[in-house]
């Protein structure tokens, strides 16, 4: 039986495997035909060559992540050591600042090294598509980068809208008047944006119209000058929806489309306007796409549990 021995230098073994050693028992769960001993700052492996080479060039990558990021969880083990390259988890300094301190001083910033990339793609394109399932941030991430753009004086204002689509539910049968209807719908962007901006300067803002949040159909026949805008929930967008809103964009303006394919709320055999801009756009400059997965998932953890229960009978249709 073959042996190695790792030795973790200028790094705070505590910090890296994590409490009660949980950093480590990940990385244990991905090389179970590995006998692997962590005492103080040295990780001895045991077993087969092929698979000790493959452990120690993941270690290396796992560390030098740390070293840069000063942090480790079980969202970026997890794609660290199923990632055929640094590219697919490593991004620019740049795009792991700071995006805006919110509420309380609070640090808000792209969480994961796909949040990170959309950061990075919002700074190169005018227009971006961020793609994935629930709880990986796309909207939260959209809004901060939205709040930091009007902070920094890049836009006037800042334009926030969903598509009215009822998930099993029935606007006409909720009570009060159509805006009232309609703010159950805005909820997320509202609690995005409360975590960010003070109440009352939220309200002012919301008061002159410097952010704005109404549904999709107020969109149609305005022109969106100097503005960041944000359309949420876009898989239940029709193809007329989305082709208005895609050209109601104005000068110095910018765009970030969210959405995720497997949620469709629209009836029965309508084509997703999400779904349909991908395929026409996908390969237009100045439009970025991503696609994140559920390694982006930031909410709690059974989230990604029931995202992959789910994809596992999605696949079989």
């Amino acid at each position: 039986m073959n042996e190695l021995i790792l030795e973790l230098s200028e790094i705070n073994p505590k910090e890296f495997f994590g409490d009660q050693n949980k950093n480590f028992q990940l990385v244990r769960k991905y090389f179970p035909k590995l006998k692997l001993v962590a005492r103080g700052g040295v990780v001895k492996a045991f077993g087969d060559q092929e698979m000790l080479d493959e452990f120690e060039k993941r270690m290396k990558m796992l560390t030098e992540y740390f070293l840069k990021y000063n942090n480790l969880d079980e969202n970026s083990i997890e794609r660290i050591l199923t990632s055929e390259s640094k590219a697919d988890y490593q991004t620019s300094k740049q795009s792991d600042q700071v995006l805006v301190h919110g509420v309380g001083g609070r640090s808000i910033k792209a969480q994961t090294a796909n949040q990170r990339k959309l950061v990075e793609l919002m700074q190169k394109n005018d227009m971006v598509f961020a793609i994935g399932p629930a709880g990986t941030g796309k909207t939260y991430t959209g809004v901060a980068l939205a709040v930091r753009a009007l902070k920094n004086k890049e836009v006037k204002r800042i334009i926030l809208t969903r598509p009215a689509v009822e998930a099993g539910e029935n606007l006409g049968f909720l009570p009060g008047d159509l805006k009232e209807k309609l703010d159950p719908y805005m909820q997320p962007l509202y609690d995005a944006l409360r975590d960010m901006i003070p109440p009352e300067k939220l309200d002012s803002f919301i008061e002159k119209g410097i952010i704005q949040i109404a549904p999709l159909a107020f969109m149609r026949g305005r022109t969106l000058d100097n503005a960041f805008v944000i359309l949420d929930e876009s898989q239940n967008t029709t193809h007329a929806q989305m082709k208005m809103f895609l050209t109601r964009m104005g000068r110095h303006a910018k765009f970030m489309i969210t959405g995720d394919p497997g949620q469709v709320d629209l009836p029965r055999r309508s084509i997703s306007g999400l779904k349909e801009a991908l395929l026409v756009l996908k390969n237009v400059k100045g439009i970025g796409i991503l696609h994140l997965d559920d390694k982006d998932v930031i909410r709690h953890k059974l989230v990604k549990k029931v995202i992959s229960a789910y994809k596992s009978i999605e696949n079989q249709d």
